[in-house]
């Protein structure tokens, strides 16, 4: 069964797409904790980020970069935080989370809710910075 990232990259639900390429996927969070926080997630459907094999987990690394470096240009912040957790969905993936204080990557702090709207906003700002991948 997909889980909801598989979900995502075969558009069966939506989402805020920042990039993607034919290997992986760049998404803002729906239950960010700060705005602008991002899921990065390849696109094979691999629970645990290390049975990524090397090419793999090395190329979902240089993708977050390229994701990183529009995020640090759109979202007024001190650098991008990078996180893998990977117990709440059964799928490897990295956040990249814009920091002012290390508290902004704080996973036990309250989810944030953004409207649409400011989603949207955000969602263009990054993109715009996006260079092709």
């Amino acid at each position: 069964m997909a889980s909801i990232f598989g979900k995502i990259i075969a558009k069966e639900i939506p989402a805020y797409i920042v990039a993607e390429d034919e290997n992986y996927i760049a998404f803002l969070d729906v239950f960010p904790l700060v705005l602008g926080h991002i899921l990065v997630v390849p696109k094979t459907e691999i629970d645990y980020i290390f049975d990524l094999n090397d090419d793999m987990l090395s190329g979902l690394h240089i993708f977050a970069k390229k994701i990183a470096k529009a995020q640090m240009l759109a979202i007024p912040c001190k650098r991008i935080g990078m996180a893998v957790i990977g117990l709440e969905v059964p799928h490897a993936h990295i956040h990249l989370v814009p920091l002012q204080t290390v508290n902004d990557i704080n996973f036990t702090q309250p989810k944030k809710e953004f409207t649409k709207e400011v989603m949207l906003t955000t969602l263009d700002a990054i993109k715009k910075f996006c260079k092709p991948l």
